[in-house]
């Protein structure tokens, strides 16, 4: 390990041969690195969560160590099953062993762990997976109570100490501290625009907890003020100030709702003087995770089974064609209906039993139909935004989170029948998603039997109500002479082709935005799409007859011309084999195992530090395995090959070793570390060289590469 080791943030790394086809011995595993007291820990967590095995603990051979010493151990985990079942090293099992000892963890799931998938391959750029809400302040300032009060919230709410881990399954590594970033910048810093972009562009590192970072830009200055109002108003702390407070969260983290509940949470601890009233929140987010391992997921297997979207059913937005778009990340264009148009909108939505969000799908379903160039009945598929925060789990309405999760809505579209029936249809189909809002996309797959990673829908309508700051918070805000709005979000990004996400304003105007993949839409084209679905708003309330059909409404599109959207760029599993260090003649194999969510600059550091005599190659894979036969390749007859993974590489040079000694019956070693930081992963496999003591029934050999010991059973 690396020399500022500690318990909380320890990068472990874990030494294994995988056995052949028929080797049916314990898992036996060399823990590297940790203390006596970090490596019990770790046992004592594999034996609480995998109950299915008789877990020990054995020191190796060496000289003595002390209690805080780092070193290594050997944990033997003999299946309780019957005799020639196997023992495989699954994903769960291999999170829990490279997790940090004193860390608690959460599984993530559903909508959550598909984000947290998307965010690591980084397509689109670090900007896709980061949100971001803001405001104007006004009135007297204090930036150092404003900072304590944001750190005080972090000490309160468990998802802002949360970090992410992918060495294994996915999980939510939860941390006892946590230091959030508050920069004040200067008018002259920056402009508005650029300052949105720039903190975007940044992203976060996923496995450091605080994936939630506050920027202030200072108004430029109004004219001298009368000497009377460089008074502060009574308990402001500091002199009038106009500024814009942005806040910028991974959406892996939190949905929108979340971040608003943190700010109100930072408003209360502003107002008590810089620290949060009361004890850590509960409810949150662990017992939302509890909750969600306790649901049966009978009914809901049933009710997807029939509700998925079915096989040609019409997802699209736009026809497929054209020249592929040379545009880059997500492009964001907004439009308003106006106070009075959109009063009348509801007035007409409720005279027919449903509300404005029913109406903005059932537009929605309109241009997914007319794209599709049907001329019959035919079901449309969209997503649907759900707060997730409805659920039986008292305090659900109050959890900062990511609990918000977009599920498909299926409809039959008929132009013969009746507009408000589709109407009905749409919000009743709404409701009965309601009560599923925990279920994760892919869930949804598995259980309507479609591969794994294939597209539900390829849009998103997302309908937010206002969150405005309760009214006494408001009142206790003005008494110290603070004027703080309401949040606002920036925009965001999408993951799919577009997302329509709508709004009140404070002027009562219906606000929509269009999100949408510049390699898949021009500005042109989703300006289009915007455009015709406001006109259909715009119109619909013109017509309150019952009689007026779904082709009546697709008729007052007229002439106007389909929006285009690309096909999606085909994708593959990509090998690129790179020799970083030739070697001694014969020399052994090492290969650094490369996937997406490694951590950058691990393996360089690695390289730096490490003067051994092997061959060194890296190799990168983007499809998620590696390409059978590729390590025999890379081998040769004559070497011994050790495979290391950091982070999320782990999992796959375990299965790519595992495959090799299946199909060859030469075993491969692989070395496996933990989630870090660059110089703690290096570390974690720059371990010092000696050899272990080898199971029962098998030799021991040399060190093997990187100073890597030649792990258990490694002969």
């Amino acid at each position: 390990m690396s020399s500022d080791h500690s318990r909380a943030g320890a990068v472990v790394a874990v030494v294994h041969e995988p056995p052949g086809a028929h080797d049916r011995s314990p898992l036996v595993l060399e823990l590297c690195g940790l203390t006596r007291t970090d490596a019990e820990a770790v046992a004592a967590r594999v034996a609480r969560r995998h109950r299915s095995y008789d877990v020990a603990l054995d020191d190796t051979p060496g000289p003595p160590r002390g209690e805080a010493d780092p070193g290594r151990y050997l944990l033997r985990l003999a299946s309780r099953a019957p005799a020639g079942s196997g023992a495989p090293l699954t994903d769960d099992l291999l999170a829990d062993l490279l997790a940090p000892p004193a860390a608690g963890t959460l599984t993530v799931s559903g909508h959550q762990r598909a984000l947290l998938a998307a965010a690591v391959t980084g397509q689109g750029g670090p900007g896709r997976y980061v949100e971001q809400i803001h405001w104007e302040w006004t009135g007297p300032l204090d930036l150092t109570r404003f900072t304590a009060s944001w750190q005080s919230v972090a000490e309160r709410e468990a998802v802002l100490r949360a970090s992410f881990d992918r060495a294994g399954a996915p999980r939510l590594v939860l941390h006892e501290h946590a230091v959030l970033e508050v920069v004040r910048h200067a008018h002259t810093d920056a402009g508005w625009n650029e300052l949105l972009r720039r903190d975007r562009d940044r992203g976060f590192e996923l496995y450091r907890p605080g994936l939630l970072r506050v920027s202030l830009l200072d108004r430029p200055p109004a004219p001298a003020p009368a000497p009377a109002t460089d008074t502060p108003a009574a308990g402001g702390g500091g002199r009038p100030v106009s500024v814009r407070v942005l806040v910028t969260y991974h959406r892996a983290l939190l949905d929108e709702r979340g971040a608003r509940l943190l700010v109100r949470q930072f408003y209360r601890s502003y107002l008590a003087g810089g620290v949060l009233p009361g004890a850590e929140r509960r409810p949150d987010i662990r017992d939302y995770a509890h909750w969600l391992s306790r649901q049966d997921p009978a009914a809901a297997r049933e009710f997807w089974r029939a509700g998925a979207p079915p096989a040609g059913a019409a997802v699209s937005p736009a026809r497929l064609g054209g020249p592929p778009r040379r545009g880059e990340g997500t492009g964001r264009i907004r439009r308003r209906l106006r106070a009075p148009q959109a009063a009348q909108l509801r007035s007409w939505a409720a005279g027919r039993g449903a509300g404005e969000s029913s109406v903005l799908h059932v537009v929605w379903a309109l241009l997914l139909y007319r794209a599709a160039g049907a001329k019959g009945p035919l079901p449309v598929a969209f997503g649907v935004h759900l707060s997730g925060r409805d659920l039986p789990l008292r305090g659900a309405a109050g959890i900062p989170g990511l609990l918000g999760n977009p599920l498909p809505m299926t409809v039959t579209v008929d132009p013969a029948a009746p507009l408000v029936d589709l109407l009905l249809r749409v919000r009743d189909a709404a409701l009965d998603l309601s009560a599923y809002a925990w279920v994760g996309g892919d869930q949804v797959r598995r259980w309507s039997g479609r591969a794994p990673g294939s597209p539900l829908t390829e849009s998103t309508v997302r309908f937010e109500g206002r969150f405005e700051p309760p009214v006494n918070l408001r009142a206790e805000l003005a008494a110290q002479g603070i004027g703080a709005g309401a949040p606002h979000s920036a925009g965001g990004a999408t993951a799919l082709p577009i997302t329509l996400v709508a709004h009140h304003d404070g002027e009562g105007c219906l606000v929509l935005s269009a999100l949408y993949d510049r390699a898949r839409f021009t500005d042109t084209d989703a300006s289009d799409a915007l455009a015709q679905c406001l006109h259909l708003l715009r119109g619909l309330p013109d017509h309150p007859d019952r009689a007026f059909t779904v082709a009546d409404a697709l008729r007052l599109l007229g002439t106007s011309q389909v929006p285009a959207m690309t096909a999606p760029a085909a994708a593959g599993t990509a090998l690129a084999p790179t020799v970083l260090r030739p070697g001694r003649p014969g020399a052994d194999l090492v290969c650094l195992l490369t996937v997406p969510g490694v951590t950058p600059g691990a393996y360089d550091l690695l390289l730096r530090q490490y003067e051994g005599p092997e061959r060194i190659v890296s190799l990168t894979v983007a499809g998620g395995q590696v390409p059978a036969g590729a390590l025999e390749e890379l081998l040769g007859r004559s070497r011994r090959l050790t495979v290391c993974g950091a982070g999320p590489a782990g999992r796959v040079a375990h299965a790519a070793a595992r495959r090799t000694a299946r199909e060859t019956g030469v075993a491969a070693a692989v070395v496996m570390t933990g989630t870090g930081g660059p110089a703690s992963g290096a570390g974690a496999q720059r371990l010092t060289p000696g050899t272990p003591r080898a199971p029962a029934g098998r030799a021991r050999r040399p060190a093997g590469a990187l100073g890597v010991p030649a792990g258990p059973g490694f002969g």
